[in-house]
């Protein structure tokens, strides 16, 4: 029996979630050239996109910036923590009224319930956060239930192997997470961006 991996942090506290908001950029600056290829991948994509969905939504990062590059985009925020949902709503401010924020956990089975459809499916550094890689491609499936035909789905993690991290029960090698994505369905599966130890894939 494999058993998954304990955080080291709890983000349902406000001072862990509030630790991690104000640390996330400085630790790796270069999560805006991510966000920016989120907004590309978005914008080259042939469905035209109006409503997205992001998984592990955290404080608001991503979701501000496809706000901001989206203005008539609706926006689900699902995260398991409420302290997480209060930092984005004071982060996204007047955008905030554009964002459904739901609470719940993409690590219950149920979660996908009521959620309705999407034309775009997006996460940023939250896939580990399964606890464990074998959980991947099982999430992805669910992703792929919740996307419009020929929707996008948008997946940043981190890697492990060079350049990466060292856990390989948490993390993926890059060829793993391609893999999971293939697994779960996705007839088509891009690298979009590979730097600092995160990889960004797309789906379709």
């Amino acid at each position: 029996m494999l058993n998954d991996i304990p955080s080291p942090i709890d983000l349902r506290l406000m001072s862990d979630a509030r630790e991690w908001e104000e640390t996330a950029m400085a630790k790796r600056p270069w999560r805006s050239e991510f966000f920016a290829a989120f907004a590309a991948a978005i914008r080259t994509s042939n469905c035209p996109v109006q409503r997205i969905l992001e998984l592990g939504s955290g404080p608001g990062f991503l979701a501000e910036h496809l706000l901001g590059a989206f203005p008539m985009v609706d926006y689900v925020a699902l995260d398991f923590s409420a302290a997480m949902h209060e930092l984005a709503a004071k982060r996204l401010g007047d955008l905030a009224t554009r964002v459904e924020f739901v609470e719940r956990s993409f690590r219950e089975p149920e979660w996908t319930n009521g959620l309705g459809q999407f034309d775009c499916i997006v996460t940023n550094q939250a896939v580990h956060e399964l606890r464990h890689k074998r959980y991947a491609t099982a999430l992805h499936q669910q992703a792929k239930s919740l996307l419009k035909a020929g929707g996008l789905y948008l997946v940043c993690d981190h890697f492990v192997g060079e350049g990466g991290m060292k856990n390989d029960q948490l993390y993926m090698t890059v060829d793993e997470q391609h893999a999971a994505l293939m697994n779960a369905g996705f007839s088509k599966v891009q690298q979009v961006l590979l730097k600092g130890g995160l990889v960004l894939h797309c789906g379709t």
